[in-house]
């Protein structure tokens, strides 16, 4: 047998062990993905030996093949998908909170988050505020996959997929600013500001110029097809080709994904597609973020034989502490202006803020010369953890104890 079948075999285990725990999670009625960092913890703590798993998972959280699978394959998957699913109408309705929530809760929590960490645990400035760009993006996957079972209303569930679409791509960029760009800029100092600042419009602005061009050029493809097989394929040509001409251009592919998608399902959606072309593509994408879910999550979880947490007890609590808190206080400033929202619905989305995969993988692909790395991993692997099992398992009986479950 070959090296690529063994491979292929090992992840081939992986998706079977998966795919059992979704089926068994979606019978009781819990988070598929709460389930598979559950069993994956098991698996990665258990003294049992696995051989295909144990060799599955060495290979796949490999730094650069857990990023490329993450970051490059999964990542323009789940969030085209959906921007497929969330109609730019309804997000357009909530602009307002959603826009101050990505923008502004997320610029708050990356500031609060590293001069905290810099001051109390006594990081340096960089890697204080690397793991911060790392806790201000709240994961799409998690969110929307919880919140679409625990049925809240159309307002709660669109201003929090919008945030989680839209800060993903700003932290990616906070998070390349810190790790390669902070010290020097801090060197600089207002010009050095400046410099940031020019630097992360221009990956934000030019991220959503490709998106919308290449979102509006598919569209036009597709006016002259009623072929679902084919617009399948060009909406997976959009995904992947937004993103990597993005990064090709030295821009944001993640925001280049989220405004290619929007204008794909809005603009190209009135124009060229048919309700049988618009209902099969999204079971198509429904089946393929099913995979793409069930394996990240189980690799999410069977990461814990690689962390050492010995001796590391009191800076994880205090890691957590300060990424709730700063949730907190962000949220609350970024959305004072909102008046749509209520006391009890900004506790929901405070609690909802869950960090996820994302985080797991940018943090892994910091160099391993990077001074700090195996702190930021072991921080960033304890709050993602922490957020997906206790954040995770509690936001149901909170929307029922907030009475924002609809019926």
């Amino acid at each position: 047998m070959n090296e690529f079948d063994e491979v292929f075999i090992q992840i081939l285990v992986l998706l079977a062990i998966a795919i059992t725990v979704v089926g068994i999670a979606r019978k009781i009625k819990q988070p598929d993905t709460i389930a598979l960092v559950l069993v994956g913890l098991l698996l990665g703590t258990t003294s049992l030996p696995f051989p295909f798993i144990d060799h599955a998972e060495e290979f796949i959280t490999q730094s650069e093949v857990f990023q490329v699978i993450i970051i490059s394959l999964f990542l323009p998957i789940l969030l085209g998908d959906a921007t497929l699913k969330l109609p730019f109408h309804h997000l357009y309705k909530r602009k307002e909170t959603v826009i101050g929530l990505a923008l502004g809760g997320t610029f708050l929590s990356f500031i609060l988050i590293g001069f905290a960490t810099h001051f109390l645990i006594g990081l340096p400035l960089a890697v204080a505020f690397t793991f911060a760009a790392l806790m201000s993006a709240t994961d799409p996957i998690s969110v929307l996959s919880i919140f679409k079972s625990a049925g809240v209303s159309e307002k709660i569930s669109t201003i929090m997929e919008g945030e989680s679409l839209f800060n993903d791509g700003i932290a990616i960029v906070l998070f390349q600013i810190s790790s390669v760009y902070l010290l020097t800029y801090i060197d600089m100092g207002w010009a050095g500001l400046g410099s940031g600042v020019l630097l992360f419009l221009r990956f934000a602005v030019g991220g959503i110029l490709v998106g919308v061009i290449l979102g509006f050029l598919f569209s036009q493809v597709i006016r002259f097809y009623d072929d679902y097989p084919f617009e399948i394929a060009i909406s997976a040509l959009l995904f992947f080709g937004s993103y990597f001409i993005a990064e090709h251009l030295h821009v944001s592919g993640i925001i280049a994904v989220v405004a290619g998608g929007f204008v794909f399902n809005d603009y190209g959606g009135k124009i060229g597609m048919s309700e049988t072309t618009k209902s099969n593509i999204n079971s198509f994408w429904d089946v393929i973020t099913l995979i793409a879910n069930s394996l990240i999550f189980l690799i999410i979880g069977l990461e814990i034989r690689n962390i050492d947490f010995d001796g590391q007890w009191m800076i994880i609590l205090l890691a957590i502490v300060i990424v709730l808190g700063a949730r907190v206080i962000a949220l609350f400033l970024s959305t004072m202006p909102a008046k749509e929202l209520d006391r009890k619905e900004r506790i929901l989305l405070n609690w909802g803020g869950l960090k996820g995969s994302l985080s797991i993988a940018l943090a892994l692909s910091l160099p391993i010369s990077f001074e700090g790395r195996e702190t930021i991993l072991l921080l960033t692997f304890a709050v993602v953890l922490f957020s997906l099992v206790i954040q995770g398992l509690t936001i149901k009986p909170l929307i029922k104890k907030l009475g924002l479950q609809e019926k």
